[in-house]
């Protein structure tokens, strides 16, 4: 598929469906985009198509079919846009640093595929009230789904969920407790954790 040059293939493009509740198209809303007029569209959209469609069948579509409807906060941005994130402090990490995360349709340093999306899980947010709280989902997600990175923020407990073809399998929060919650190598790391997460629906794929 080539970059859309028009209008009507750029909404041919967000058809393109990546799982079997999802379409590229609810990953291309981006407020950087939006409010400085730049377009958030793939250079190479099979690239990001395909790692899209491996973030959504492997990560999100479990977690919206335990947890219900997921509300995606952000997920591709084109290289310029996150370009100009980074030049003006939008808290995008250089391009180098969002290959194969926020950015899709472009490769890491070692050639490997991987894609990012934000999201908020209502029904977590309905549930508990705890500030540490978002660990119970965190530790749930690491002994259920095979995610390569995860990173936690304060408002509604958002967090980026990281599907990589060499997944690292760490865990980060800037939520309290700040910091990293596991990684290869930490004593945690391995084991089953599901006394975090008692109450939880049954795993559903």
């Amino acid at each position: 598929m080539k970059k859309p040059g028009s209008m009507k293939s750029l909404e041919d493009m967000g058809r393109a469906r990546l799982s079997k509740n999802f379409f590229l198209r609810d990953f291309l809303h981006s407020e950087i985009a939006d409010f400085y007029r730049i377009p958030n569209i793939p250079d190479d959209p099979d690239l990001a198509i395909e790692a899209g469609r491996r973030l959504c069948k492997e990560l999100l579509e479990p977690l919206q079919a335990t947890f219900g409807r997921l509300h995606i906060r952000s997920g591709y941005r084109s290289a310029a846009v996150n370009e100009f994130g980074n030049k003006n402090k939008l808290n995008c990490s250089t391009n180098a640093s969002s290959a194969a995360d926020h950015i899709w349709d472009m490769r890491d340093f070692d050639g490997c595929m991987g894609a990012t999306a934000c999201v908020v899980v209502p029904w977590m947010i309905d549930t508990y009230r705890d500030e540490e709280d978002w660990q119970k989902l965190a530790w749930w997600i690491h002994d259920h789904l095979p995610y390569a990175s995860l990173c936690f923020f304060p408002r509604l407990w958002a967090f980026n969920i990281q599907w990589h073809e060499r997944p690292k399998r760490a865990i980060q929060s800037y939520v309290r407790p700040r910091g990293t919650l596991t990684k290869p190598g930490m004593a945690n790391w391995q084991g089953d954790h599901s006394k975090f997460y008692e109450g939880f629906p049954p795993f559903r794929n």
